[in-house]
C-alpha cells in the first residue's frame, strides 16, 4: 500500500508539473503573440516595405524611359528635361506649320498661308532656339500681305522680324519695297542703307537708293510748297480782317549778310 501511494503521489506531482508546464508554455506563447502583434501594429513589415519600394522604383524607371530621361536623374533635372522635351515638340509643330504655310503660299492661297504662319508663331516657344523660325514666319507673313496689297501690315511684320533678327536682309528688302509702295521714300532709302551696312556689295540696294533719292527730294519740295500754301491761307484769313493779305508783305534778302527783312507794301 505504501508503494502504491508513493506512485500516486508521484503521478499526481508529475501531472501537476505537466499542467503547470502547459500553462506556462501557453502563457509564454500568448505573450509572444501579443508582443508580436503589438510590435507590428501601425507599421509595415519589412517585406511589405521592400516590395512597395521596388514597385515604385520600377514605375519611375518606366516613366523615365518613356520621357528619355537618363538613369540617375534627380527630380529637378527631371523637370528641366521634361520642359526641354515639351519645347522641342512645340518647335517641331511650329516648323511643320511653317512648311504647310509655304506650300499654301506657293499655291497662291495667301490668306490660308497667313493662318499657318500665325499658328506656327503661337506654337513656337519664346526661347533662343526659336528666334530663327519666328523671324522667318513674320517675314513670310509680310510677303503674304505684300501680295494682298496690305503694305502697312507688310511693314509691321517686317519690323517684328527685324526685332528678332536685325541682320535679316530679306525683311529689310521687303519693308523697303512696302515703304516705296506707300511713297515713304525716306524710310525706304533708310532700309536700303541698312542693307549696305550689312552687305556693302549689295548692288541692288545701291541702285534703289539712286533711284529713290530724286523721288524723295521731289516729295520734300512738294510737301514744302503745300505747307507754305497752308500757312498763306491761314495768314490771309487773319489779315483779311484788317483789309490786308500776305501779299502785302515781301521778304527781301540782304546780299551781304544773307538774312531776310520783311517789308510792307500796299
Amino acid at each position: 500500500m505504501v508503494l502504491i501511494q508513493q506512485e500516486e503521489v508521484g503521478t499526481e506531482e508529475r501531472v501537476v508539473n505537466l499542467s503547470e508546464s502547459a500553462e506556462t508554455a501557453k502563457s509564454s506563447a500568448s505573450s509572444n503573440v501579443d508582443d508580436s502583434k503589438e510590435a507590428s501594429d501601425g507599421f509595415e513589415t519589412a517585406s511589405d516595405t521592400e516590395l512597395g519600394g521596388e514597385v515604385e522604383e520600377r514605375e519611375q524607371q518606366h516613366q523615365h524611359q518613356e520621357l528619355g530621361i537618363p538613369p540617375g536623374t534627380d527630380s529637378s533635372e527631371e523637370a528641366s528635361h521634361d520642359e526641354e522635351l515639351k519645347q522641342q515638340k512645340a518647335l517641331a509643330q511650329a516648323n511643320d506649320a511653317k512648311l504647310e504655310g509655304n506650300e499654301l503660299f506657293g499655291d497662291g492661297q495667301f490668306e490660308e498661308a497667313l493662318s499657318k504662319y500665325e499658328f506656327a508663331l503661337q506654337m513656337a516657344p519664346d526661347m533662343p532656339s526659336s528666334v530663327e523660325i519666328r523671324s522667318i514666319c513674320h517675314s513670310n507673313r509680310a510677303v503674304c500681305f505684300m501680295k494682298l496689297g496690305k503694305y502697312e501690315d507688310t511693314i509691321k511684320e517686317c519690323t517684328k522680324a527685324l526685332e528678332l533678327n536685325p541682320a535679316y536682309l530679306k525683311a529689310l528688302v521687303r519693308r523697303g519695297e512696302a515703304h516705296e509702295k506707300l511713297e515713304h521714300f525716306e524710310e525706304a532709302i533708310a532700309d536700303m542703307k541698312k542693307i549696305l551696312e550689312i552687305d556693302p556689295s549689295n548692288d541692288q540696294a545701291r541702285k534703289t537708293i539712286l533711284r529713290l533719292e530724286p523721288l524723295a527730294a521731289e516729295k520734300r519740295e512738294k510737301m514744302k510748297e503745300e505747307m507754305i500754301a497752308k500757312l498763306k491761307d491761314m495768314g490771309n484769313s487773319l489779315l483779311g480782317r484788317f483789309g490786308m493779305s500776305v501779299d502785302n508783305f515781301k521778304a527781301v534778302k540782304d546780299p551781304n549778310t544773307g538774312s531776310y527783312s520783311i517789308s510792307f507794301q500796299r
